[in-house]
């Protein structure tokens, strides 16, 4: 099955993400930073990443830039709780822009149901349900 990493500093995220998938079938790999991230897409094969934009030390959008220079075809969908252009920070852009413009494939605002998540995963990595 397909082999999933999880870059996620929160850990609560990081757990429930990796109970969906490995109750869907999938091999996950989870860390806590981009820079674990890094270092796992280097050490074996990953078929999509789930990213955090928003974290502390290498944040998503160095992760999913450093992502792409080592591997250009992996799916990568970005995830953030924070509602950018949304009510109290109009002024901020939009997290799936930015997303886009580093590098991932699509965007998931957290909190996600596990249904969502799974849709996208397979999308990306071009599974049918």
């Amino acid at each position: 099955m397909a082999c999933i990493l999880i870059i996620d500093d929160d850990e609560a995220v990081r757990s429930a993400t990796e109970i969906v998938l490995n109750a869907n079938g999938f091999d996950v790999v989870a860390v806590a930073s981009g820079k674990l991230g890094i270092e796992a897409i280097k050490k074996q094969h990953i078929d999509a990443v789930i990213v955090d934009l928003f974290m502390p030390g290498m944040d998503g959008l160095e992760a999913t830039k450093a992502i792409r220079k080592l591997n250009p075809r992996v799916p990568i969908i970005a995830v953030s709780g924070f509602l950018f252009g949304a009510g109290s920070c109009p002024e901020m852009p939009n997290f799936q822009d930015m997303a886009a413009e580093a590098g991932a494939t699509s965007a998931l605002y957290k909190p996600f149901r596990p249904q969502v998540l799974l849709q996208a995963i397979q999308k990306a990595i071009g599974v049918t349900a």
